[in-house]
């Protein structure tokens, strides 16, 4: 073996040391368009500029963190349950924020059904993680207690996914910067609508984390969850979904839309108003 290849060879993530928090960042999240539509949507439906928002199941919080650096007069609070990924994120941020940035992010370990503080211009519960709440009930209470925390004009945004391939049990994957990211719908019940989704990661050398992160969810559509936002109180619910390029892949370009389109796989936000 030539010593450049040995010397990447030693560069190479594995499963011995990768950090399965930054390789879930580096394959699932985009923090800096996701703050792109909040101020678009913010422009759009309010014309004003938001400054204070939640970000339920925050998990590392990357939006937090770019939220807080978008404007000084911007604060997040990030509440999830799990302290590993607090306590990953605290240390994320001592070492990406400045002290001032830092000073005007909060993070809670909390059940996000039983928040209770300040009301804020907008919540944010992003990456399907709503999908666990698989009563209806139990979907409806969230969302009325995120409607109870906002600000009179506020904003409620989240995301949703579907298409005809997300009923099948399936596994897609994508090549990324050192490694590969499979994305496992491992079981689809047609009947109640759950479903059992986990990411993978694997590496150059061959070697491979099964079930680094595990989802057991409801899969809900977008008339339901329309429907149950408008039943806990928001007075309009619109969708912004991507336009796409010549080559019929997404463009980056969100826009609200009444149609949509019936293909394999999609991602859309959803702006819920007060």
């Amino acid at each position: 073996m030539s010593k450049r290849l040995e010397k990447k060879k030693r560069g190479w993530i594995t499963s011995e040391n990768a950090d399965i928090n930054d390789l879930y960042e580096r394959s699932v999240q985009c923090p800096e368009s996701e703050v792109d539509l909040v101020y678009q949507a913010w422009v759009e439906l309010r014309n004003r500029k938001p400054h204070t928002l939640r970000e339920d199941f925050c998990g590392t919080s990357a939006v937090a963190r770019e939220w807080v650096k978008r404007d000084e007069q911007n604060r997040v609070w990030g509440v999830d349950l799990d302290p590993d990924v607090l306590q990953w994120a605290r240390a994320r941020m001592d070492g990406e924020l400045s002290l001032e940035q830092r000073a005007r992010v909060k993070l809670t370990e909390q059940d996000v059904m039983k928040v209770e503080g300040e009301k804020v211009d907008s919540v944010l519960a992003m990456n399907f993680s709503y999908f666990g709440f698989k009563e209806r009930k139990d979907l409806l209470n969230y969302f009325t207690s995120v409607r109870n925390s906002l600000v009179e004009d506020g904003l409620f945004l989240l995301d949703a996914y579907g298409g005809s391939d997300s009923f099948l049990e399936m596994e897609e994957d994508r090549d990324l910067d050192g490694f590969t990211y499979i994305w496992d719908q491992c079981t689809v019940n047609p009947i109640t609508g759950h479903v059992l989704n986990h990411i993978h990661f694997e590496f150059p050398d061959g070697s491979k984390i099964e079930n680094a992160f595990t989802y057991d969810w409801r899969f809900w559509t977008l008339p339901e969850i329309k429907d149950v936002l408008l039943e806990a109180g928001f007075s309009t619910v619109n969708v912004y979904w991507e336009g796409t390029d010549e080559d019929g892949d997404g463009n980056g370009v969100w826009k609200i839309d009444q149609r949509g389109e019936a293909c394999a796989g999609w991602v859309a936000y959803i702006a819920a108003s007060c």
